[in-house]
């Protein structure tokens, strides 16, 4: 079982940055692959990166490649979503999910089965 928190949402401006948080507590995290969605007002969830148990893979959806970067530190079980060149359309409430599958990394929500409350992020142009 894992649980997990996000934090570091708010309100920003188009071209600023802004790091979300997401910390696990529970066992095992860094057995976990870890992924970052979204989901913004009437629209569908969408994935937007996902980093491997060890961080030696990460993916990005075409969306946000370039301008957010996924890292994550096993010591602290925490994995961090930077957030760069942030634009309106990036507002979002930005939820954190561990999965424990194996092979190939996957930003497929269905592979993920802990999921964070979220936070929102807001960026006003």
């Amino acid at each position: 079982q894992v649980q997990l928190v996000e934090s570091g949402g708010g309100l920003v401006q188009a071209g600023g940055s802004l790091r979300v948080s997401c910390a696990a507590s529970g066992r095992s995290f860094s057995t976990y692959n870890m992924a970052w969605f979204r989901q913004a007002p009437g629209k569908e969830r969408e994935s937007v990166s996902a980093i491997r148990w060890n961080g030696g893979s990460t993916l990005y959806a075409d969306s946000v490649k370039g301008r957010f970067a996924i890292s994550r530190d096993n010591a602290k079980n925490t994995v961090y979503l930077q957030m760069n060149s942030l634009k309106p359309e990036d507002t979002a409430v930005y939820y954190c999910a561990a999965g424990s599958f194996y092979g190939s990394l996957s930003l497929n929500s269905d592979n993920y089965e802990y999921w964070g409350q979220g936070t929102q992020v807001t960026v006003s142009s």
